[in-house]
């Protein structure tokens, strides 16, 4: 059986500098362990696949896996499978693209060149009790006189966000990754133009415990997850832009705008290879 495959890079308009994404078009005949065997070969941070919708509304239903489970949401493959989808030429039920995941319908739309989703409901919030900093401080090697703040911001991965005071103690983390097994940490710190020469605002990193524990280069999820908590904390403007990747010699940019009551996390997705799959 031959599918559609393609491996996009998201959230960078510079060639080789975002997340990549390897979307399988027409999987619907394929099993859970298929599924789950060829995100492991691909061995990318997501590997997603997509499926004809269940739900009325949704324009297709998407499967998100990493090398070892299944998300019910993430945000460079949304924004990855809505542009492979697109650029197969389908139809929409409406003005923006619907799709259908495990957490739910998140609508993505097209916005000044880019695709952008509409941040979904967190799954949990608030401030991060002290028995489970403790142990996100380990993991990266710093203690609470070092942070300003820690709060849940998860919509699916279980993200635990801890903000820095700015770019430059994030960029300078070194994680312990055995610590850091079972964890998923985002870190966020703003961004100084006279100091750090950038026009984005915050710069963010996110550490991943699974498996033996890596760096994802750009995280939409993580990056959906701050702008709601900082935004209405009146931490973070209305429109901002977030820097991702810099300790991996990547390039992400991560466009965040709140429209009414949605924030949109918006980003360049680009096809790199393009072709079909033997499964």
């Amino acid at each position: 059986m031959d599918l559609i495959f393609q491996q996009v890079d998201v959230f960078s308009a510079e060639p080789f500098r975002g997340n990549p994404l390897a979307v399988i078009v027409g999987a619907d005949a394929l099993s859970d362990t298929q599924m789950a065997e060829i995100a492991n070969w691909t061995n990318l941070s997501e590997t997603t696949f997509l499926l004809k919708p269940t739900h009325p509304d949704a324009d297709y239903h998407v499967r998100i896996f990493t090398p070892h489970a299944e998300l019910p949401f993430a945000g460079h493959p949304t924004l990855g499978s809505a542009h492979v989808w697109s650029s197969l030429g389908h139809p929409t039920k409406s003005d923006v693209i619907m799709q259908q995941c495990g957490a739910g319908l998140v609508p993505v739309r097209k916005s000044k060149g880019r695709l952008a989703f509409a941040a979904p409901p967190r799954r949990r919030t608030g401030p991060v009790a002290q028995d489970d900093l403790i142990l996100a401080l380990k993991a990266l090697r710093l203690t609470h006189d070092d942070i300003l703040d820690a709060q849940w911001a998860d919509n699916g991965p279980g993200w635990m966000v801890i903000r820095l005071p700015g770019r430059e103690q994030v960029l300078s983390i070194q994680p312990d990754w055995h610590a850091l097994k079972g964890q998923s940490i985002g870190v966020v710190g703003a961004c100084h133009f006279e100091l750090d020469r950038t026009k984005v605002q915050f710069e963010v990193r996110a550490f991943v415990g699974e498996g033996q524990g890596w760096e994802d280069p750009v995280t939409g999820s993580l990056n959906a997850g701050i702008a709601q908590w900082l935004i209405e904390g009146g931490i973070a403007p209305a429109h901002y832009i977030a820097s991702q990747g810099t300790a991996l010699r990547r390039s992400g940019r991560i466009f965040v705008d709140k429209i009414d009551s949605d924030i949109w996390i918006g980003g360049d997705v680009i096809t790199r290879i393009a072709g079909t799959i033997a499964v």
